[in-house]
């Protein structure tokens, strides 16, 4: 049967998705149409799908789906995309709201323009860092801090674990810029030492105390950005004396700034979130 939908397609820092609300369009094989619609030749295009929902408790959802089809707990420049389309779709009228995801409920602060209408930008606590996670990362007490990886090629990375609720691995290199991250990232993603798959960052801390970040994400490969990786760059970089705990992270689509609070343990996460095109597509279900 064949079923028409409305789309919008969002981006944070170049981390771009599309967006489905599925309180007016419910769809019953998302894992399949992430892989087919983030197709940037034969459909929309993009790092994978993300679905906007609300539950029985009344709390607003997101399910995320990275474009290979498997899907993914947390998504932090999705959250704030999100946060954007609520509030100027209409569907709330909070300029603080608790969202449900897989990795538990996350709360976006909005930043609004003088007039009210516009998100401009989302603060996101993204809780506290979960530096041993046993399930994500296979050492005898599920953590590595300064520790030692070896690739699905036998080489040997010196990196932190970090768990934002998704597994990341983040290495400091000489230069983010010119590191081979399309060569090496897929070998460290499938890395024995990460049973679910992981997030890999390569960062380097510049002069004026910034930290350049490049990413390959677990199930989509390089990405111009990524939320929860550039909140595990920063408490890394924090947990070995790099940085402070304030930080900002320049991707490759844009920058993040990210606070560690040192009361609360949380980190929160602040940046843009834009609309990039709305449409419309059929599709067989």
């Amino acid at each position: 049967m064949q079923k028409t939908i409305e789309f919008t397609k969002m981006h944070g820092c170049g981390n771009n998705y599309i967006y489905v609300d599925t309180t007016r369009f419910p769809i019953s094989n998302p894992e399949h149409l992430s892989l087919v619609w983030s197709d940037v030749n034969k459909g929309i295009g993009g790092d994978g799908l993300i679905l906007i929902g609300k539950n029985e408790a009344g709390e607003f959802t997101m399910r995320i789906f990275n474009n290979d089809g498997s899907e993914a707990m947390m998504c932090g420049n999705g959250t704030r995309c999100v946060a954007k389309y609520l509030y100027e779709k209409g569907l709330t009228k909070e300029t603080e709201i608790p969202l449900r995801t897989l990795s538990g409920i996350k709360v976006l602060q909005l930043h609004l323009s003088d007039d009210k209408t516009t998100v401009e930008s989302v603060t996101v606590d993204m809780d506290a860092p979960m530096l041993a996670v046993k399930k994500q990362c296979a050492t005898e007490d599920g953590s590595l801090r300064e520790g030692v990886v070896k690739s699905t090629k036998g080489e040997e990375y010196v990196g932190t674990f970090v768990s934002m609720g998704n597994p990341h691995f983040v290495i400091f290199v000489d230069d983010a810029e010119t590191f081979d991250v399309a060569g090496i990232g897929p070998t460290l993603e499938f890395s024995p030492a990460f049973p679910e798959r992981c997030n890999i960052e390569f960062a380097t801390v510049r002069p004026d105390g910034s930290i350049r970040m490049r990413v390959w994400e677990r199930g989509s490969g390089i990405t111009m950005a990524c939320g929860t990786g550039a909140c595990a760059t920063a408490v890394a970089a924090a947990l070995t004396g790099r940085s402070g705990r304030s930080s900002v992270i320049a991707m490759d689509g844009g920058d993040l700034s990210i606070e560690w609070e040192e009361t609360t343990g949380h980190v929160m996460m602040t940046g843009p979130a834009v609309i990039a095109f709305e449409g419309t597509i059929t599709y067989e279900d």
